[in-house]
């Protein structure tokens, strides 16, 4: 949707998918853990649902997508959700695979066609967490979005945000959305906003449990030249996390013209 004929408004969605698999109460961590390591539970129908939630928004940033293991019948959830969705570009970092049987990723889908798609491996106690990032116009006024999924323990996540920190210091239209484990208030965000162009989140939207949300763990953050506004939570299909969604505002300036739908960036 174009908002006049300098600025494009662009939907971003940020999505913990839990690989397509059902949490809706703490006690199903349990007793549905075999859903995390086999190919069973219906995950093929939760992924058509959060193909149609995704579909309606023009960058996706995906946390805890199977890059094709046992338990998604070896599919690349986020090659799926692409074709499902409609998006002509994809890209997936695979950061953790256990054993062929588990594997999570980060994933970007976009109807804009992306400059340079780069991952890289963050730094933490334990390895496994990584940030895919995708720019989508020429220099440091271009547009970069981020997808990253920081860890659960604080000392990880400050050695974790101080690297996202020096990554994206030095654009100007930036957009870091994912599962950040923390609320935006933690000691340790303050490293990203110090070092960075991103604020703080404007409403802060509880996106954990997502049978009874109370804490605000997934975020969207946005640097002021984006004017991000109307940010809003909706069910990942059954994931434990709902996703989170906001509309920015983007100078024409800052993005390429998209090219042939039909290319992949993976």
């Amino acid at each position: 949707m174009t908002a006049s004929a300098d600025i494009r408004r662009l939907r971003l969605l940020s999505a913990n998918i839990q690989a397509g698999s059902s949490t809706r109460r703490y006690s199903d961590y349990v007793t549905r853990s075999w859903s995390h390591a086999l190919p069973a539970g219906n995950k093929r129908s939760s992924l058509d649902t959060i193909a149609e939630l995704a579909s309606g928004h023009d960058i996706v940033g995906l946390q805890e997508a199977d890059p094709g293991s046992l338990r998604s019948g070896f599919t690349n959830q986020t090659h799926y959700l692409a074709e499902r969705a409609g998006f002509g570009y994809w890209s997936h970092q695979p950061n953790r695979n256990v054993a062929k049987v588990a594997g999570s990723a980060n994933g970007l889908l976009s109807r804009l066609e992306p400059v340079e798609v780069a991952d890289h491996s963050l730094p933490g106690r334990i390895a496994g967490r990584g940030v895919l990032l995708g720019r989508f116009g020429e220099g440091d006024d271009g547009l970069v979005v981020a997808v990253a999924h920081l860890s659960l323990g604080a000392q990880s996540r400050r050695s974790q945000l101080s690297f996202l920190a020096e990554l994206l210091s030095g654009y100007r239209h930036v957009a870091l959305m994912g599962d950040f484990n923390c609320t935006c208030d933690r000691p340790e965000m303050e490293l990203l906003y110090a070092r960075t162009r991103l604020a703080p989140p404007a409403h802060r939207v509880p996106t954990f449990p997502s049978w009874r949300p109370q804490r605000a763990i997934d975020h969207i953050l946005v640097s002021p030249e984006l004017n991000g506004v109307a940010p809003r939570a909706m069910p990942a299909a059954n994931s434990d996390h709902l996703a989170l969604a906001l509309d920015i505002e983007v100078p024409a300036s800052a993005l390429q013209i998209p090219g042939d739908a039909g290319r992949s960036a993976a």
